[in-house]
């Protein structure tokens, strides 16, 4: 029963000095509100009867609000008077347009749409959790709700990783079309593999000239260059546990995917191959490069990707690395540089994976750190604490070294700069010829 058939009862009982026995105007009155509230939960449609449906957004990028509509029809000869409550997992962030304490009148044979609005928290993928429906009887003194009636429809949020890192791709394109040759700048570009010989013009680089060649066609040739094509990019994403550690306001996770999507986003406009392995104790995600929608591709296979609480197995990496791939490819490593994880996991694996790939380590650092080396300190404790974050710096130094003893490239930047640093590092290798 709703408070209504309460206050319905304390407004008889007004009455009550007027009866010959209070207690028997009680009983009658009480017998009366209650027969009256049973006969309006019997003209409550049933929830049982009703039939529910979702229609909406089945995608969001972290930070963007999405819509999905619980679609509600009632098939009865009644007028459905209901409050619906549609729940979602908290990290959905959902905010209904219309809120459960409020009536929704649907007629017979109609239908009627609840928007809700979700602003999603997390990345992953985020269920509706229990559809809830209230029926109440015309009088509104009783109400009619069980559990699972009508079933909740299924409908689950995909909620795709950020990429602020967006903005610096049309820089770092630019950059590209002067390696590639396609802009003048400083010169005119080119590239690292030959295409064919040519005559010399006034303007060429004299390093270029092909002196065995011109000597046989008595003529000054000079060789031409292209950009190379179809490289092999593979980015590694270290889901372990130092993945879950937060560096400014997100975890290190989440950096890293941001990273990985812009030189992805890269790599594909510069006509390299793109794979990607996401693994700690076990392989998480892998995703193949093609070039057709290889971006949304690699979007969805990340979104529901989280870290593991577990050690990183280095050597299932680098077996997985040597199994799928033959050619030699660079590999971006995104981890964390961390003396215990890569001393006793990377260094030992390191030189067979380095023999056949080139090897780029991309981590993110916490610049707490570095402001605790360069603050005064006020407190003793403080002192304590910068004790501890040069002792961290030094680690993570000698970890840089032992990589370079290796022939790895290390990108060591902090979060919002990892992704423009491994860029950056990208073109630099292409610029080399060390693709």
């Amino acid at each position: 029963m709703t408070w209504r058939a309460a206050a319905l009862l304390a407004a008889g009982a007004v009455t009550l000095p007027l009866w010959p026995s209070p207690f028997a105007g009680l009983l009658v009155m009480a017998s009366a509100v209650l027969l009256v509230a049973l006969l309006d939960r019997t003209l409550a449609v049933p929830p049982g009867a009703l039939t529910a449906a979702r229609e909406g957004d089945r995608a969001v990028r972290l930070g963007d609000t999405a819509t999905v509509a619980l679609v509600l029809h009632n098939p009865t000869g009644r007028t459905l008077r209901a409050r619906v409550r549609d729940a979602w997992v908290p990290s959905a962030g959902a905010h209904p347009d219309v809120p459960p304490s409020r009536v929704v009148r649907v007629e017979p044979g109609g239908t009627v749409s609840l928007p809700t609005r979700l602003t999603p928290l997390r990345r992953g993928d985020r269920p509706a959790t229990a559809l809830t429906v209230r029926s109440v009887g015309p009088l509104g003194l009783a109400f009619r709700q069980r559990s699972g009636r009508p079933a909740t429809p299924a409908w689950t949020l995909r909620v795709l990783p950020r990429f602020d890192s967006r903005r610096h791709l049309p820089e770092k394109l630019s950059r590209l079309r002067v390696i590639d040759g396609t802009q003048v700048s400083r010169g005119r570009g080119q590239g690292t593999e030959f295409d064919a010989l040519r005559e010399y013009v006034v303007g060429d680089d004299v390093r270029s000239i092909d002196w065995r060649a011109s000597a046989r066609r008595a003529d000054v040739l000079v060789r031409t260059w292209r950009p190379e094509r179809d490289r092999r990019l593979v980015c590694v994403l270290d889901t372990g546990r130092t993945s879950a550690v937060r560096v400014g306001d997100e975890p290190r996770l989440d950096t890293a995917i941001d990273a990985a999507l812009l030189l992805t986003a890269l790599a594909a406009r510069a006509g390299d191959r793109v794979d990607l392995l996401a693994a700690d104790n076990a392989v998480r995600a892998t995703v193949t490069g093609t070039r057709p929608a290889l971006l949304a591709r690699l979007v969805h296979a990340l979104a529901p990707l989280q870290p593991s609480l577990v050690e990183t197995d280095f050597d299932l990496i680098a077996a997985e690395l040597l199994r799928r791939r033959q050619h030699r490819s660079l590999v971006v490593l995104f981890t964390a540089l961390e003396a215990g994880a890569l001393g006793e996991g990377l260094l030992p694996v390191l030189p067979r994976l380095a023999a056949r790939h080139t090897v780029v380590v991309a981590a993110s650092h916490d610049p707490v750190l570095t402001a605790l080396t360069s603050a005064t300190p006020a407190h003793p404790r403080d002192a304590y604490a910068a004790a501890a974050a040069w002792r961290a710096l030094a680690e993570r130094d000698r970890v840089r070294a032992a990589l370079a003893r290796h022939g790895v490239t290390v990108v060591d930047a902090p979060a919002g700069h990892l992704a423009p640093a491994v860029a950056d590092a990208y073109l630099r290798l292409k610029s080399q010829g060390r693709l």
